[in-house]
């Protein structure tokens, strides 16, 4: 005779277990989703901000009658680097993909050639959440019943890989692309405005260590980092660049 008992505790454990998965997506999604976004952004962003305002440093040490010089070659810097930047952002995300459905491919022929293994590592998982060895047991023979079931648990909790965004290499390429754009032209936007090199480079300078401490502040505790260090760190890290550009411009034009 069926014991209804443990009829019914398989049931509630299949309805926990799918409900608890599909929660777990949804959180692991849009956590994921925030975090590419953020990551995305501050690569693009730090980037932008330091390369162009060392390049443009290091042309206003150069050529200091010539601001046009400075804000051509600096445009043409901002749009080689965020092709290069977003083509960066795009190899990356495919590479994950590509990552992924290897791993994938590579849980499916287990289950097919090694199949016991691959039941024991279940019952692995389970007995280390803590669940006594009956429990795991149930709940072992539950997940196995289904194969594309078994092997999402396995990518997830073995592995520990989630199924990237289809869209993510995409994403990741504009956004970054546009990040680097927009810190760019923030270094590049005062010599817009002035004849002489040297004045905007002041002017740069103010507004790019400024724009860079609060890019650094804001990311810093975001990331759980101490933000006035994290902002200082960031400024100290452009003021270097841009400073050794103008040195070396100086020293190769005398």
């Amino acid at each position: 005779m069926i014991n209804i008992s443990f009829l019914s505790s398989l049931n509630l454990f299949n309805f926990v277990y799918i409900w608890r998965m599909s929660e777990l997506h949804l959180h692991l999604e849009e956590h994921m989703q925030s975090s590419d976004l953020l990551t995305d952004i501050v690569i693009g962003m730090s980037d932008g901000l330091t390369v162009p305002f060392a390049l443009a440093a290091g042309l206003s040490g150069a050529v200091e009658g010539h601001v046009n010089l400075i804000w051509i070659a600096g445009i043409a810097e901002v749009a080689a680097g965020s092709i290069a930047m977003g083509l960066g952002g795009y190899l990356a995300g495919k590479t994950e993909q590509d990552h992924y459905k290897s791993e994938l491919k590579k849980e499916y022929w287990e289950l097919e050639h090694k199949r016991e293994v691959e039941i024991q590592e279940v019952r692995n998982v389970f007995l280390g959440w803590g669940l006594s060895a009956a429990t795991a047991e149930e709940a072992t023979q539950e997940i196995i019943k289904d194969d594309k079931r078994w092997v999402d648990f396995m990518m997830k909790f073995e592995l520990g890989l989630e199924e990237p965004n289809p869209k993510r290499a995409r994403n990741s390429a504009f956004n970054i692309g546009i990040s680097y754009i927009v810190g760019g032209f923030i270094p590049l936007t005062p010599y817009f405005f002035v004849d002489d090199a040297l004045k905007g480079l002041e002017i740069s300078a103010l507004i790019t260590l400024a724009c860079l401490f609060i890019f650094g502040y804001f990311k810093s505790k975001m990331t759980g980092i101490n933000p006035w260090w994290g902002g200082v760190k960031v400024m100290l890290i452009g003021a270097t660049a841009a400073a050794t550009a103008f040195a070396i411009a100086k020293l190769i034009q005398s």
